[in-house]
């Protein structure tokens, strides 16, 4: 599959980053010089953050390419993004352009504020123009705002949205066409009550800040705005809750349909109030700070099935489902050290070997059918007993490989040798013995004949591999 970017800025560079890290090559066109070093930025900074989120490995990354021409950027193109300068005159210039090389391509705009109707004025193909709005960072945040108008081809757009859905991204299907679609609306609105009070006096730009990080945005970031406001309602719910607050919005607290003027002593104030927040920090800190907080908020809605957490969990579930089944005796799983990962030492926790264990020893499961419909059919691998081995250290941000050796296998135990390595070095191992269980009854039994039929000839092909040394090791025995 191919993706042409069209316009290499932050937003471009980031969906290039999106694309590349899930298995699409991606063709750049952007005449800017520079465009190649900004967009390897954006990219150095999503090969460290976005396969932290998966608990499946990703595909080998694509293959990036720099256009000379549009003609050649969209060429052979399966979907097409274009991230240029808010002008509509200019995104006019390049859509004819494109799609007078590829008029039946899936054409996306990034624009924030622009209506597609608007966009599709004069098109040769105005059907397969839409919006595809996401937000920064693109590799890692999954709201993508899909904007339709009556002139698109509706086939299309969903066939755009599940693209989207592939690259892990939640497509917010957009109904009703309007300036600057949803989430931008309410940005607007935070943003101008904002810049009255910086200018009034009344809040300098870190302690608005503080009042959205240490508040109300830890709560929309995993409820949203309705839900949040249910809850406040209490037993009685959104009833009460308006019943209790809405007389409130007829009181003066905002100033949302007045703008101070945007003049130098503004821009100043506020400009001079950001340095000395954070200006400390490069941009490139700032966004590698950024990516790890948002890693690890993200990484605890998945681990509860909640908000974003879930479009996470089901890419994974998509990936399980369509990465071909690696061979039982090469790594079964790709794991990052996360910073929760580490320990006072600075090093990965004894805990998360034991959890890095068991998604390779799960994986394995998953290869022979033994998987969650598989559990739910009433019938389980428990595991009875493991023995972990630390052979080496493994840090913040090192990425891990699980691979395992089935030692034996009948059709009741299976007892596996599994090696976590960094670099192809082992930096522990565990030994496990799994029971195969009827969890109505509660005790063993013999595993269906389709996972036996799966599973023995693993059994018979890892008994020609080398025992491994520690197999059957114990506490205290020296190593060798």
């Amino acid at each position: 599959m191919k993706a042409a970017i069209i316009g290499g800025g932050v937003i471009g560079g980031g969906w290039a980053a999106r694309f590349l890290l899930n298995g699409w090559d991606v063709a750049v066109f952007d005449p800017d010089p520079a465009a190649p070093r900004k967009i390897n930025a954006v990219l150095d900074n999503a090969r460290l953050s976005l396969p932290a989120l998966s608990d499946v490995p990703l595909p080998a990354m694509g293959q990036l390419s720099y256009a000379t021409t549009l003609t050649e950027a969209v060429t052979g193109a399966d979907y097409i993004q274009e991230s240029v300068s808010e002008r509509l005159d200019l995104k006019h210039r390049v859509y004819a352009e494109i799609q007078h090389a590829a008029p039946d391509t899936p054409l996306g705009s990034s624009t924030s504020g622009y209506k597609p109707s608007q966009l599709q004025e004069g098109a040769i193909n105005p059907a397969a123009i839409f919006v595809a709005h996401p937000f920064n960072p693109v590799y890692l945040l999954p709201l993508v705002e899909v904007v339709p108008s009556p002139a698109s081809d509706m086939t299309l757009i969903e066939t755009v949205k599940d693209t989207l859905r592939s690259l892990g991204m939640f497509p917010l299907h957009v109904r009703k066409e309007i300036d600057a679609h949803i989430a931008d609306r309410f940005l607007e609105a935070v943003w101008r009550e904002a810049l009255w009070l910086v200018k009034d006096g009344i809040a300098t730009t870190e302690e608005i800040d503080e009042a959205i990080r240490m508040g109300f945005g830890l709560r929309w970031g995993q409820m949203g705005l309705f839900e949040t406001y249910r809850i406040a309602g209490g037993e009685a719910g959104m009833k009460h809750f308006l019943e209790q607050f809405g007389p409130c919005l007829t009181w003066p607290w905002t100033r949302l349909m007045d703008v101070p003027d945007f003049n130098e002593d503004l821009v100043d104030l506020i400009a001079g109030q950001s340095d000395a927040q954070s200006g400390h920090h490069s941009i490139r800190d700032l966004e590698r700070i950024r990516d790890g907080n948002l890693v690890g908020f993200l990484r605890v809605l998945k681990d509860r099935d909640w908000g974003a957490g879930q479009v996470l969990n089901a890419h994974d579930a998509l990936r399980r489902d369509t990465v071909k089944a690696p061979d039982a005796d090469g790594p079964l799983v790709n794991l990052q050290v996360l910073p929760s990962w580490i320990d006072y030492n600075g090093h990965m926790t004894e805990s998360r070997y034991l959890f890095a264990g068991s998604e390779t020893s799960d994986a394995l499961l998953r290869l022979i059918g033994a998987d969650m419909d598989y559990v739910a059919g009433g019938h389980s691998y428990y595991t009875a007993e493991t023995h972990i081995l630390h052979l080496g250290e493994a840090k913040l941000g090192d990425h891990l490989t699980g691979s395992v050796q089935v030692l034996e296998a009948d059709e009741k135990r299976l007892h596996v040798f599994i090696t976590i390595a960094k670099d192809g070095t082992p930096v522990a191992t565990l030994e496990q013995m799994l029971l195969h269980v009827d969890m109505a009854a509660g005790k063993t039994c013999p595993a269906a004949p389709d996972i036996l039929a799966r599973l023995l000839p693993i059994r018979d092909a890892h008994a020609s591999l080398p025992r491994p040394a520690s197999a059957g090791r114990h506490v205290g025995q020296r190593k060798t």
